[in-house]
């Protein structure tokens, strides 16, 4: 089959690999119909080469037909139409029964000491072959895979349920957004935009988001979002401020993560460990604050005292400072973490079948490619180019 590889930093191509197999009884094959680039496969493709090889293949937000499924596989059956979630996980352990299945007991990726194993996403998360390939071999599909309805509505109704859509909610529900609340959305790319709509839809009054590009703003615009342009903006916190009352918001969410704009010293440790081989860049990426928290130091000096920080950002620094006077100071409560897919899919399910698209999901990819193109799909959504906001890729077109 043809599939999304990694070969090295900013460079991925899309070339001929094993076809995948039932392995265990467990296992299903599903036909990928749509498969998106996700700002986290950004940093496998520019920061966090240490823990690839070439040819791994990429990608955690897929959906498509089951082809087969292992003897221990009832949920599902072939032709079923199926949205994949990014984690792999069991379903019943103690850590799944409770609502963390990025923590899945069965599938912890314990010789790196992380959570439960991702598609597509590093030696990290168990270095599984993600989804931007034709098909894919899905563990644990006696719990994974959710089936949507098989109609002739576009993939992108239900694509977004497999990271961005559960990852946006998870955000709101962290970030505690009761109604009449205000809440400040930091980047607006595709779970920025979620985000904030979700934030709206749950019954804040004032959702504002920051962002410095034109198709982002415009977009988030169009949902109802007070869009903050930070070409314009020289101190966003004071400004923020200013439209809340002079207290900040009740909630931060910061949707940008490790790719912030911000601290050029950061970014040179990152461009260092990229260029170093990869037994000396894993333990300084694992030791070092290589983050650039413009971003999340934004987040915490806008938030109101005794407001709430939710970040859904990926960060991969495991030293980075954190101005934490200023935090217990202003005694904020911070929430964060992978998105535990299954425990909010089921409030999802209805919003995205809805006709009316209450969220908007049909109103967020804006690029869709054969996989042969993904290469340059990689490339304009790294650099934000041609108004791309979020990357679908067709795998069978």
């Amino acid at each position: 089959m043809r599939a999304v590889t990694w070969q090295g930093t900013e460079d991925v191509q899309v070339q001929d690999v094993p076809d995948p197999l039932i392995q265990e009884p467990t296992d299903a094959v599903i036909k990928v119909t749509s498969t998106a680039i996700c700002g986290s496969d950004l940093h496998l493709y520019s920061v966090l080469g240490a823990f690839l090889d070439p040819g791994d293949v990429l990608g955690h937000e897929a959906m498509g037909i089951v082809e087969e499924v292992g003897s221990e596989v009832t949920r599902i059956r072939p032709g079923d139409r199926v949205v994949v979630p990014f984690p792999i996980a069991c379903g019943t352990c103690w850590m799944c029964q409770h609502g963390l299945s990025t923590q899945c007991e069965t599938t912890q990726v314990r010789s790196q000491d992380k959570g439960a194993a991702l598609f597509g996403y590093t030696k990290l998360y168990g270095q599984i072959p993600g989804g931007q390939a034709q098909y894919l071999r899905v563990p644990q599909a006696q719990f994974g895979p959710i089936p949507v309805p098989d109609d002739a509505s576009p993939d992108e109704r239900y694509l977004y349920l497999s990271d961005v859509l559960p990852t946006a909610w998870q955000a709101v529900e962290y970030a505690g957004v009761p109604e009449n609340s205000t809440v400040l959305v930091l980047g607006l790319g595709p779970i920025g935009q979620m985000s904030a709509r979700i934030a709206l839809h749950r019954g804040a009054s004032l959702v504002l988001a920051a962002d410095f590009v034109p198709a982002r703003l415009t977009m988030a615009a169009r949902h109802g979002v007070e869009v903050l342009d930070l070409r314009e903006i020289d101190d966003l916190p004071a400004t923020v401020r200013g439209l809340t009352k002079g207290r900040g918001p009740d909630a931060v969410i910061d949707a940008v993560g490790m790719e912030a704009h911000g601290s050029p010293v950061a970014a040179g440790v990152q461009k260092v460990a990229g260029a170093l081989p990869d037994a000396l860049a894993a333990p300084l990426m694992k030791k070092a604050g290589i983050d650039r928290l413009a971003a999340l130091r934004t987040a915490i000096s806008a938030v109101r005292r005794g407001g709430t920080l939710s970040l859904s950002g990926v960060y991969g620094g495991a030293a980075d400072p954190l101005p934490m006077m200023e935090m217990f100071d202003k005694q904020l409560t911070v929430r964060m973490g992978q998105a535990n897919v299954h425990r909010w899919v089921q409030a999802l399910l209805p919003l995205v079948a809805d006709d009316a698209d209450p969220l908007g999901v049909l109103d967020l990819r804006t690029h869709r490619l054969p996989l042969e193109d993904a290469p340059g799909g990689y490339r304009t959504f790294q650099k934000k180019e041609d108004g791309c906001v979020k990357v679908v890729l067709d795998p069978q077109g």
